[in-house]
């Protein structure tokens, strides 16, 4: 492994800052995904800035009746939370369907939000990859691709989106918050991703040294009627072949109203 720097902060600007101040940088939260990166020289930044202690942990109520989700707030600790669990069931669901429990503990809500894709030729720095090396072509076009997207695909790029609660997020219309070296801004959960087209390297709209600092779930009495449904090769820790984020009203024997979200399809949540 290549040597990295390190070092820890305890604050929003300062963590902004010492990223935004080095293009070979990059924020440190749960790092469950991102050291094995590391380890596979898939990612090679040569300083991590650990934003753990930044005080971006906590489940909120927001002034108009939604709920804020910390940026560090722990999976298993969103998963948990009682108000979570009663008003936006979906949200629970597709955590605790989204990782192994040693996992949930470590990873934050934002991070798995972010996590990369986990096409295998993605993780293979001896195959050609768009995603990974720009230019170099696709392998998974001609070669492997059972788990791959059928939706939101390129002729660059046909990795899946691995998030499970980011499925759940876009059949709310969450809201992310974020934080950076031009201020504050708010991204609706659909713009958040962005198809492959011809830079598949870019997966977010943010900017170097960008940090996303929360994740507002609106007021919707329909979500607490809610439902993921997750198909999978086997029932513990694997990502999805289909998934289904499900929020529904029902009066009288009929639809008033439905939001669906799919996963394990496409390029991103659909």
């Amino acid at each position: 492994m290549r040597p990295i720097s390190y070092s820890r902060v305890s604050d929003v600007g300062t963590a902004i800052g010492t990223v935004a101040a080095d293009p070979d940088s990059a924020f440190l939260a749960g790092g469950t995904t991102q050291v094995d990166l590391l380890r596979i020289y898939v990612e090679q930044p040569r300083r991590l800035v650990d934003i753990n202690d930044l005080p971006l942990k906590q489940v909120e109520e927001l002034p108009g009746g939604g709920l804020r989700l910390g940026g560090l707030a722990r999976m298993s600790d969103v998963a948990e939370h009682p108000t979570v669990r009663r008003r936006y069931p979906v949200v629970t669901e597709s955590l605790l369907l989204g990782a192994s429990p040693q996992l949930r503990h470590m990873a934050s809500v934002a991070g798995n939000l972010m996590q990369r894709v986990r096409c295998s030729y993605f993780r293979d720095t001896e195959a050609p990859c768009n995603k990974r090396a720009p230019g170099t072509g696709c392998s998974a076009m001609e070669g492997v691709n059972r788990g791959h997207a059928v939706l939101g695909t390129s002729e660059c790029c046909i990795a899946t989106h691995p998030s499970d609660l980011g499925v759940a997020l876009t059949a709310l219309d969450a809201v992310v918050q974020t934080e950076g070296p031009a201020g504050q801004r708010s991204i609706p959960i659909d713009d958040f991703y962005l198809l492959p087209g011809r830079t598949p390297e870019r997966e977010h709209p943010l900017t170097h040294g960008e940090l996303v600092t929360g994740i507002d779930l609106p007021p919707l009495p329909v979500a607490a009627r809610s439902r993921y449904i997750k198909i999978r090769d086997r029932e513990s820790y694997e990502f999805a072949l289909a998934a289904v984020a499900v929020a529904m009203s029902v009066v009288g024997g009929r639809i008033v109203e439905i939001r669906l979200a799919l996963g394990g399809l496409a390029t991103k949540p659909w």
